[in-house]
C-alpha cells in the first residue's frame, strides 16, 4: 500500500510538472483599454503564471467595437488557443457564441445569467465558467447622498453592454427606494459620453457611474463637465479614479479579480470541469476599495464622514495618491 501511495504521488507530481511545462496559449479579449481592465488583464496573466509559468498570451483589445470582439473570437477559434478569457460582457459573449469546443472564462461580467453566458449562478455550463463583478449599487449611491444632498441623480450608461443595462436598472431601483429622481442618458460608444453628460448636467445634483466599460473609458469627459458645473461624480471604479478627479470611487480591486480569474484558468487547464464551477463573486472585504478625493471635496465645499476617511484604502490629497 505504501508503495502504491508513493507511486500515485510521484505520478501526480510528474503530471503537474508536465502541465506546467506544456506549451499553452491563452487568448485574452478585453472590450476596451482603461486602468481597471488593464489591471484585470495583468492579474489574469499573473494568476495563470503561478502554476503555468511558460504559458503564452494572445492579448487582444476590441476598442469598444462589437464587430471587433466577434473577429477576435474567430481568431482564437481558428488558432485553437487552449483557453479563452473574455474581459467584460461583450467580449465574453462573442467568445461563448463562437468557441464551442474549448473552455471560455468570463470575468468582469456583472450578471452572466442575464448576459446569456450561463443558466444559473450555481454552476457553469459546458466549457464556460467565470468571475462576476456585481457591484453594490445602492450602497454606492447612498454614500454619495451622505456627502451631498441629492434630489436628482444622473447616470450615463452604454445601451449596448448587457452589464451596463442591468446596472442602470439597479441604480434606478435604488434611487426609487431612496427617494431620488433618476435621470439616465444612454450612449452607444465612448465618443458620445461628453454629449450625454452635457445634456443632463443641468438637471441633476450629482452623477453616478457604474462599472460600465464604455463610459469609464471616457470618464475624464464626465469629470471635466461636472467640475465646470460644480457637481460631484461617484464612480464604481477606484482604479481609474486615481488619475481622474471623481469625488469618490467605491468598487473592486480589479487586479485581485484578474488574479482570481487567472487561478480559475489554471484550475481548468489542470483538469477542473468548468460545468462544476459556480459563478465566483468577489465578496471578501479586502476585494473592495474605497477611494476619496479630498481635493475634489474641498473644491466642491464638501466633506467626508471621518470614519469613511479612516476606512478608505486610497486618498487623493494635495495632488498626491495616499495608500492607507
Amino acid at each position: 500500500m505504501k508503495r502504491l501511495v508513493i507511486g500515485m504521488l510521484a505520478l501526480m507530481l510528474t503530471t503537474g510538472t508536465a502541465l506546467a511545462e506544456k506549451n499553452i496559449t491563452i487568448g485574452i479579449s478585453k472590450i476596451v483599454t482603461h486602468p481597471a481592465l488593464d489591471a484585470l488583464e495583468k492579474g489574469v496573466m499573473d494568476g495563470v503564471a503561478e502554476r503555468f509559468p511558460n504559458a503564452t498570451f494572445d492579448l487582444q483589445n476590441a476598442n469598444g467595437e462589437l464587430s471587433t470582439a466577434a473577429s477576435i473570437a474567430q481568431k482564437f477559434k481558428a488558432e485553437k488557443v487552449d483557453i479563452s478569457v473574455g474581459i467584460a460582457t461583450p467580449t465574453a459573449q462573442a467568445l461563448v457564441n463562437t468557441i464551442k469546443n474549448k473552455p471560455v472564462i468570463y470575468c468582469a461580467v456583472t450578471d452572466p445569467v442575464d448576459a446569456g453566458l450561463i443558466g444559473s449562478f450555481d454552476q457553469g455550463e459546458k466549457n464556460i465558467a467565470g468571475v462576476s463583478d456585481m457591484t453594490p449599487v445602492k450602497e454606492q449611491i447612498k454614500f454619495l447622498a451622505s456627502v451631498k444632498k441629492i434630489k436628482s441623480l444622473g447616470h450615463i450608461y452604454s445601451s449596448s453592454e448587457a452589464n451596463a443595462v442591468r446596472l442602470a436598472q439597479l441604480a434606478e431601483e435604488a434611487c426609487k427606494e431612496l427617494g431620488i429622481a433618476f435621470v439616465p442618458a444612454t450612449v452607444s460608444n465612448s465618443a458620445e459620453v461628453k454629449q450625454a453628460i452635457q445634456a443632463i448636467i443641468g438637471r441633476v445634483d450629482g452623477i453616478y457611474i457604474s462599472n460600465d466599460n464604455t463610459v469609464v473609458s471616457a470618464l475624464s469627459a464626465i469629470t471635466d463637465v461636472a467640475a465646470k458645473h460644480h457637481k460631484p461624480v461617484m464612480s464604481a471604479d477606484p482604479s481609474s479614479a486615481e488619475t481622474i478627479p471623481v469625488l469618490a470611487a467605491w468598487g473592486f480591486d480589479y487586479y485581485k479579480m484578474g488574479r482570481r480569474t487567472g487561478r480559475l484558468v489554471a484550475d481548468i487547464l489542470a483538469g477542473t470541469d468548468p460545468e462544476t464551477v459556480p459563478t465566483i463573486f468577489m465578496t471578501d472585504p479586502s476585494d473592495i476599495d474605497l477611494l476619496l478625493n479630498l481635493d475634489v471635496a474641498k473644491t466642491l465645499g464638501l466633506s467626508f464622514p471621518e470614519d469613511a476617511v479612516k476606512k478608505a484604502a486610497t486618498l487623493v490629497k494635495d495632488g498626491q495618491i495616499v495608500k492607507q
